[in-house]
């Protein structure tokens, strides 16, 4: 079973396009680009950005 979380290796600001990326196994680059068409689009990417860096939890790698 899948889990959406911030993504600890493949994060800019807070992981949360690492995060969606790897949920969706997409390329982060792409889901970053989409952020910041809705960032310029009436700024609902900054509204839903900080929104889902308040909400998604962190993915915790436990390595030995």
């Amino acid at each position: 079973m899948k889990k959406l979380y911030k993504s600890t290796t493949d994060k800019k600001i807070f992981g949360v396009c690492g995060g969606i990326a790897e949920y969706f196994e997409l390329d982060s680059t792409i889901v970053r680009l989409i952020w910041v068409i809705f960032l310029f689009w009436g700024g609902a990417g900054l509204l839903a950005y900080l929104i889902a860096a308040l909400i998604m939890p962190r993915d915790i790698d436990i390595q030995p």
